[in-house]
């Protein structure tokens, strides 16, 4: 893939196809309703039957190439990331796993410790909001809707998508994944079961299970790895064999009782604490799921050294079942805190992988590569992105206003979700709160002016986003503009840089200074109180011979979390330009050169 920085979105349509009972078919997009077909409807529903090609940019290589592959992690909007890949991957992936938003309407928050004492006293932790899971009901179903389209066209023609959800929107997923795959096409629901602890009072059975939908491309072929994931008979079962007995469940074959029983579709996985019965550490992000879980679901539907995708990745641990297990897989995620805690546990889990001995038939795909699709950098987090656009538009924020965010210059300013691409769902709750009495009101009193004057603030968005808003207003005329940050963000300034200092003495690279500008404002600190910085960072990654696109690190000092960053490292001979990264504990990033003539 070539490296370029186009921020507009290519013209390049690629069609889709869609349900046809179940078939495999993806050349044409023909559905019309069936006499006993249901199907899910709400409230500016449309069909989604082509998208547009999105470019993606190298940022960094891990590892190298196992039988010319690596894996790949793409930070961006997923529409976005499963349109690139359309192009190159369309009926390739044997198995695709997705964790989506539930609808919980809850803030799911990141508790981050300094490291140590002397860079910030005694306030040493706080909770940072990593993203928020709260929907209007018809923006949600069109955001899910048009991402199984995507999925079921990336699907190979014997592959699986597993989706995982909870009791707020499963009911309303099942019938849109009746419609996308075909109901013939729907496998299982497996019920995740969990324990824990109530809450006093509850008036109501305690809810502890997800769900995941098993839906396969093919209505007759999939993959099953029955050997695989069976488990051991219980001791009854063991006892009540006997042979010769059919009908009893427990005969494979003529007279013999198999290796243990397929598992039902009820599973039990430790779920609370950082060292749950399991035994798998968890890496501390929300809504991260037990890693055997999905193992048993890498396990059972793609085969060895199989292709398999998670675009909803979070905490990065599909990605890990699948480079345990020897499959390829791709990834990606719009919250960069995800892109970071994956690289940082994939890189774990491929030195662990070094030093585990290989059987004969042993193959890991250890190498995998960063992008990003139209730079998503703008908002290292977009749980804070509404807050930062209203204080760089200078937006005054309306008091008691329930649909617009705020007034600028005699405009009703409203800021569509900065995290994927802006499209004509999200427009559904400002129309639905349309004043047709106050603009029948203006209109009469001036009735060659717009009766309201909007503005549309957004990151990427389809192209005739301003012209569906003036048609929903229909007998009356607004004026609507659309300011969309990748192509304005020139003129805006979001963040606060950090901010280095790099020394090559006596043969060492030496990070003398940094000074993290976001996380020290969070902890109302400047920067002449930091006492050590290295308290401050997660990860510092150094490429000897940067060649001014591409990281390629040499170096990946990720200590664990109590331990600290070296900050001083042995320069290679050979070294040119010296490009160094640093994480700090926000997962922002700070990138510079020295060069070793320096």
């Amino acid at each position: 893939m070539t490296k370029t920085n186009t921020n507009t979105l290519a013209q390049e349509s690629l069609q889709l196809g869609m349900l046809d009972g179940g078939s495999t078919n993806i050349e044409k997009y023909e559905f019309a309703p069936i006499k006993g077909y249901p199907m899910l409807n709400w409230r500016g529903k449309r069909p989604f039957t082509s998208t547009q090609y999105f470019p993606a940019q190298l940022k960094e290589i891990h590892g190298e190439e196992v039988d010319g592959w690596r894996n790949k992690i793409f930070w961006g909007d997923n529409l976005q990331v499963m349109s690139h890949l359309l192009r190159e991957y369309r009926g390739k992936f044997e198995l695709v796993y997705i964790d989506p938003p539930f609808d919980s309407k809850a803030e799911y928050k990141k508790s981050i410790s300094v490291k140590g004492k002397q860079a910030i006293g005694d306030q040493g932790s706080f909770e940072e909001k990593q993203y928020a899971d709260i929907w209007t009901n018809d923006e949600y179903l069109q955001f899910m809707y048009e991402r199984l389209v995507l999925i079921r066209e990336l699907l190979a023609p014997n592959g699986s998508l597993f989706l995982h959800c909870d009791w707020h929107k499963s009911h309303h997923l099942r019938c849109i994944l009746d419609e996308v795959f075909g109901q013939k096409c729907f496998r299982n629901e497996i019920a995740w079961c969990y324990y824990g602890p109530g809450s006093p009072g509850m008036r109501q059975f305690n809810r502890k299970h997800d769900t995941i939908f098993w839906y396969s491309m093919s209505p007759t072929e999939w993959i099953f790895n029955a050997t695989e994931v069976r488990v051991p008979h219980d001791e009854k079962t063991v006892g009540n064999f006997k042979e010769g007995l059919r009908g009893s469940g427990f005969i494979a074959g003529d007279y013999e009782m198999p290796e243990g029983k397929i598992p039902e579709d009820h599973w039990i996985f430790a779920i609370a604490g950082r060292y749950p019965l399991d035994g798998v550490k968890r890496v501390g992000y929300p809504t991260e799921k037990p890693l055997p879980l999905l193992e048993r679901i890498v396990t059972a539907c793609s085969s060895k050294e199989g292709l398999v995708f998670d675009c909803f990745m979070g905490s990065g641990a599909f990605q890990t079942a699948a480079l345990r297990l020897g499959r390829r897989f791709i990834g990606a995620d719009i919250n960069l805190g995800a892109i970071q805690t994956t690289t940082k546990r994939l890189l774990n889990v491929v030195d662990e992988l070094r030093q585990k001995p290989l059987g004969s038939d042993a193959k890991y795909y250890t190498g995998f590569e960063l992008y990003n699709v139209n730079h998503y950098d703008i908002f290292r987090n977009p749980a804070q992105a509404k807050d930062l656009l209203i204080e760089a538009l200078e937006v005054q924020k309306l008091e008691f206003s329930t649909v617009f965010d705020g007034e600028r210059d005699g405009r009703m300013v409203k800021i569509m979700p900065v995290n994927r691409l802006a499209t004509r769902a999200d427009l559904n709750e400002l129309i639905h709160n349309f004043d047709h009495k106050a603009w029948q009101h203006r209109h009469n009193e001036h009735p060659n002016r717009p009766v309201e004057k909007i503005t549309l603030v957004c990151m990427g968005h389809e192209p005739d986003l301003a012209a569906q808003l003036e048609l929903a207003a229909k007998p009356f005329k607004i004026d609507v503009e659309v300011v969309d940050i990748l192509r304005d963000k020139a003129d805006l300034e979001f963040k606060r840089d950090s901010q280095a200092k790099l020394a090559i003495k006596k043969g060492e690279l030496v990070i003398e200074k940094f000074y993290p500008m976001n996380l020290l404002q969070k902890l109302s600190l400047q920067k002449e109180e930091v006492g050590d910085w290295k308290e401050l960072v997660d990860s510092v990654q150094i490429d000897w011979n940067y060649d001014g696109a591409v990281l390629q690190p040499a170096v990946v000092d990720s200590p664990g979390k109590d331990d600290l960053v070296r900050g001083v490292y042995k320069v290679p001979e050979d070294a040119g330009t010296i490009r160094v990264k640093i994480t700090d504990l926000l997962s922002e990033l700070w990138e510079g050169s020295i060069s070793n003539g320096d």
